[in-house]
Order: structure tokens, then sequence, then C-alpha cells
């Protein structure tokens, strides 16, 4: 898995696995979460993104099966 720390007031590392299509968002309050069938497009959007917050919310949250992880 590659992880990329962000600049954000809700995100603090964005982690992808190429092999499982599977991202991984840690939050600043340290809530890890895992989401699977995410392409690779929208882990680079989500990367480049003027906002990680407004991205996620708008292009990830309630769009792909994930589970709580920490």
């Amino acid at each position: 898995m590659i992880n990329q720390m962000v600049i954000s007031t809700e995100i603090e590392w964005i982690g992808y696995d190429y092999k499982r299509t599977m991202l991984q968002v840690e939050f600043i309050e340290g809530k890890i979460y895992q989401y699977d069938e995410v392409p690779e497009s929208v882990y680079k959007a989500f990367l480049n993104a003027r906002s990680h917050g407004k991205y996620f919310e708008e292009w990830i949250k309630d769009h792909y099966p994930y589970r709580r992880v920490r």
C-alpha cells in the first residue's frame, strides 16, 4: 500500500493498494476506514483535490463498500 500524507482539516493520510483497488483513509482524530473497489482514477483525483474533505464527502463516502479498521 502506498500512503500519502495530505494537508486537510479532516484527513491525515490517504493510502491505496493497487492490487486490491482498496483505498484507506486515516482521519486526524485517529479513525481509519478502508474502501473496496475504488478505481485508481478516484484515488488520484482524491489526492489532487483542492479540498480532500469535500471530495471524500461527495465522491467516496457511502459510494463504496467499507469497513472501519481503527
